[in-house]
C-alpha cells in the first residue's frame, strides 16, 4: 500500500493519483464531494442521487440493463463502473470529456438522468459547508471541484491477483494461472485491457459501434456487461468474444476467433473474478471543517 496526502492506494495501483493543478485532492474536498454524490437535491425531483445509479455496494455501478433517470426516464446506455477513474484519460462511454471535473455535473443537467439546471443545483447544495473547502459560497465549478475529488478517491486493488503479482504464489488457483496465461496468451484480451487498471483507455468496436475499454477491476460483481447491459453474464461476454464479436465492417482488427475450449473458458473466468479486491472511498475518518 502506499499513501498520497493521507489516502491510502490499495495494492496493485499506481501510487500516483493524477489530479490537475487546481484541483488538488485533500481530504476535506473528498468529504464535501462525498456528501454532494449522496444529496438527491441534485436531482429535479430530489429521488435520486449520483449514489443511485453508482451504488457503492455494487462496485459503483447498479444491476439495470440502462441507467434509469428521474420519472423512470431510460437511458441508452449501461451505467458505468466509476472505480479507478482516478486513472481515467477520457470519460464516459464515448470518451466524449477529457476531465472528471467535466464529466461529473454532466448527469446533473441531462435530461434523462437527474434533469437539473446547474444553477439550481448549485442554489440547492449552498447548506453544505463549501465555504470551510474552497473559502466562499457554493458556486458551479467547486461543486464539479469537490465531486470529481470524491470520485478520484473511489479505488479497488488488492484483489487475489494483485497479491499473487506482488509474491503470494498462492492467492490465485491453478485454474486462475491458467486463465492468467489465457488472457496474456491465446485469448488475446490483454490487447486492450492492459495495464494496472485492465484498460487502455480507447476506443474499441465489438461490433455495435466505438466504446471505451471499460476497467476488469471488479468485473465478476458488475452485471450485466457491455455499455448497452446486453450480456449477463461473464460466461456470456467470453463466448462473445470467443466468437468474435459481432461481424461489423467496422469490427476492431484486434477482434479475431479464439476458439477456446470449455477448459479454457473456465480458467479465463476464474481469472476475472480474482480481479475483484478491495474497494475504498473517501478519506477513513475525514470529516468537514
Amino acid at each position: 500500500m502506499a499513501f498520497f496526502f493521507g489516502l491510502t492506494v490499495p495494492l496493485g495501483l499506481d501510487t500516483y493519483l493524477p489530479a490537475p493543478d487546481g484541483n488538488p485532492i485533500t481530504p476535506e474536498k473528498a468529504a464535501l464531494g462525498r456528501a454532494l454524490f449522496r444529496d438527491r437535491a441534485l436531482s429535479r425531483d430530489r429521488s435520486i442521487s449520483c449514489a443511485t445509479c453508482h451504488d457503492a455496494g455494487r462496485a459503483f455501478t447498479d444491476d439495470k440493463p440502462l441507467a434509469i433517470g428521474v420519472d423512470a426516464r431510460g437511458g441508452n446506455r449501461r451505467t458505468p463502473t466509476i472505480v479507478n477513474r482516478a486513472f481515467g484519460k477520457s470519460f464516459f462511454w464515448d470518451g466524449r470529456v477529457k476531465t472528471l471535473e467535466e464529466q461529473v455535473v454532466q448527469p446533473i443537467t441531462n435530461p434523462r438522468e437527474m434533469d437539473l439546471p446547474l444553477e439550481s443545483a448549485v442554489a440547492r447544495v449552498r447548506h453544505h459547508n463549501f465555504r470551510a473547502v474552497f473559502g466562499r459560497e457554493a458556486n458551479a465549478a467547486d461543486l464539479a471541484a469537490a465531486l470529481a475529488t470524491y470520485v478520484r478517491t473511489i479505488l479497488s486493488g488488492d484483489a487475489p491477483y494483485d497479491r499473487y503479482v506482488a509474491g503470494e504464489r498462492t492467492a490465485l488457483t491453478t485454474e486462475a494461472i491458467q486463465g492468467l496465461q489465457m488472457f496474456r496468451g491465446k485469448a488475446g484480451c490483454i490487447a486492450c485491457h492492459v495495464g494496472f487498471n485492465f484498460s487502455d483507455e480507447k476506443l474499441h468496436d465489438t461490433g455495435s459501434g466505438l466504446f471505451k475499454t471499460p476497467t476488469l477491476r471488479e468485473v465478476a460483481g458488475r452485471a450485466p456487461y457491455m455499455h448497452d447491459g446486453s450480456l449477463n453474464t461473464l460466461d456470456e461476454v467470453i463466448d462473445l468474444y470467443d466468437k468474435g464479436g459481432k461481424k461489423v465492417p467496422s469490427l476492431d482488427p484486434e477482434i479475431r476467433p479464439l476458439r477456446l475450449s470449455p477448459s479454457e473458458k473456465k480458467a479465463l473466468r476464474e481469472f476475472l473474478r480474482a480481479l475483484s479486491g478491495r474497494i475504498q472511498e473517501g478519506y477513513r475518518g475525514a470529516e468537514l471543517p
